[in-house]
């Protein structure tokens, strides 16, 4: 034993915390992950309204799409600098790049610097929720993580059901830089929390050396990857030269990344991590579950409007059970794993649930009753709900408590590259199948099949088939996932994973 991990070892046996100083910092975190989760809601139902004031409809999508790349890119990042310096000053940090994007958001001029601070606000909310499941992993020893993993899937529906409400109202009733100014007072409040409560964190970092060039290269090879997932069947077909060269460009990055990661004295994401068949099989089951999830909240909506007739508000209270049914899952799951030995079971048949829901949406898009759609939409929700306890603890329990942050990166990292690389799968077989590539965008695809004559109820049934093969590939990889015992307590977690 080296003697770095044995201090990691000595320093995660300090004095256990108290449920109520616990509970504090699980506040604090919980706001800190708000901000991230909300601020990707909360935009949407304003953006017809800033495209108007600002004069720039042309350029609107970037105001989510940059978001998206530069908090996924920069999520790995996170994890291996709060393994190095901790979690409380990586948070801070974090905190405090958010707070600046969103005040510099709030006063810009231009869509141009608009999109700009939206690029940094990503900076500092990519993050966020990957730290606010590490320090859990800090406080709690597995076998009781599950439970706390709960409170996480309820912020996460709260953002989706509020986010979109919150953006309507302030867009037209006050102005839409209230949506990015309300961030402020929320983002003081978590710093304060966070930097007087996470001093009493368990320490388990050791000096390390980030890799600049190989965070370059991996930064490098998601954006390209994401911007031809942003772009393709919309701003240029798929098979244009800029797509394909996209793919390409990305595909040489990722492999000189993955050079890189060999070579390195201290790799971005050491190879031991990816390696260990739990983390493996964990990150992959949580990326198709998860990859396929999001597609189903960005394409069920234009489901509701040009197939099933809803307005847009309807089809928005319409997925209020495919958010709502997650945090009945994680619920069910994650007090499960403390009780039971075999805790991959309610997943499996979580997940295999799902997939039969999905398959009768799938054989009866256009003939299936409101009332129906909904009910299959929480089953499948509820399934699904499961697998998120089980993917996060068991990837963390397979892990040296040095390595929880940037594990729990690497596997956050992983799901926003599989949602946007089943959005994208999906957006294919909607317009490829709809005949309507020309459409300027994804919401006024509705619209468009509407004028044209288009009946969207046999496109859907594909995207349907597509999600059931999405959560195949969840339940699959999460049957091969070696099911470890969960370590009860603290002590036992570290030695445990410094004898692994």
């Amino acid at each position: 034993m080296d003697q770095p991990a044995h201090h990691a070892a000595r320093g995660h046996a300090h004095p256990a915390l108290s449920h109520a100083e616990i509970r504090t910092i699980i506040i604090g975190i919980m706001l800190a992950m708000l901000l991230a989760a909300l601020d990707q809601t909360i935009i949407a139902t304003a953006l017809p309204t800033i495209g108007r004031e600002l004069g720039d409809l042309e350029h609107l999508p970037w105001v989510v799409t940059v978001y998206l790349l530069t908090s996924t890119a920069v999520t790995p990042l996170y994890g291996k600098f709060s393994d190095s310096h901790g979690r409380r000053i990586t948070m801070l940090i974090g905190i405090v790049i958010f707070i600046i994007g969103s005040i510099a958001c709030a006063v810009a001029p231009t869509m141009l610097v608009l999109v700009l601070a939206r690029g940094l606000q990503g900076l500092g909310g990519g993050g966020l929720i990957a730290l606010a499941q590490t320090i859990v992993a800090d406080l709690v020893p597995p076998k009781e993580r599950g439970k706390y993993q709960v409170y996480f899937a309820s912020v996460f529906m709260a953002s989706s059901l509020l986010g979109p409400v919150l953006g309507g109202f302030f867009a037209e009733h006050l102005h839409w830089s209230v949506i990015f100014w309300i961030n402020l007072p929320l983002g003081l409040i978590a710093l304060f929390i966070t930097f007087h409560t996470l001093k009493k964190l368990p320490r388990h970092h050791r000096p390390h050396k980030l890799d600049l060039l190989g965070a370059l290269l991996m930064v490098a090879a998601t954006v390209s990857l994401l911007l031809a997932l942003s772009w393709g069947g919309l701003r240029y077909p798929w098979i244009s030269p800029q797509i394909i060269g996209l793919v390409a460009a990305s595909l040489v990055l990722w492999v000189l990344f993955a050079m890189r990661m060999r070579i390195a004295p201290e790799p971005l994401i050491p190879p031991g991590v990816l390696h260990n068949p739990v983390v493996r099989m964990g990150v992959l089951s949580a990326c198709f579950g998860m990859g396929t999830y999001i597609g189903l909240t960005i394409y069920l909506p234009v489901y509701f409007e040009s197939v099933r007739g809803l307005s847009a508000s309807v089809s928005g209270l319409a997925l209020i059970p495919l958010m709502a049914g997650t945090v009945c899952g994680a619920t069910l799951s994650g007090r499960s794993m403390a009780k039971v030995r075999h805790y991959k079971r309610l997943p499996l048949a979580g997940l295999l649930v799902a997939m039969v829901a999905t398959g009768v949406l799938a054989a009866f898009a256009r003939n299936l009753s409101i009332t129906l759609v909904e009910v299959l939409l929480a089953i499948i929700s509820i399934g699904l709900g499961t697998l998120l306890p089980v993917s996060t603890v068991a990837i963390q329990n397979a892990v040296a408590p040095h390595q929880l942050g940037t594990a729990t990166g690497t596997a956050n990292f992983f799901r926003s590259l599989g949602g946007a690389l089943i959005v994208a799968v999906f957006g294919a077989i909607v317009l490829s199948g709809s005949g309507l590539s020309e459409v300027a965008s994804f919401e006024t695809l509705a619209h468009a099949a509407a004028q044209s004559g288009v009946d969207l109820a046999d496109v859907f049934s594909y995207v349907f088939i597509a999600a059931i093969v999405g959560f195949g590939l969840a339940l699959a990889f999460l049957a091969a996932m070696e099911e470890r015992p969960l370590r009860g307590s603290a002590v036992k977690a570290a030695e445990a994973a410094i004898a692994d």
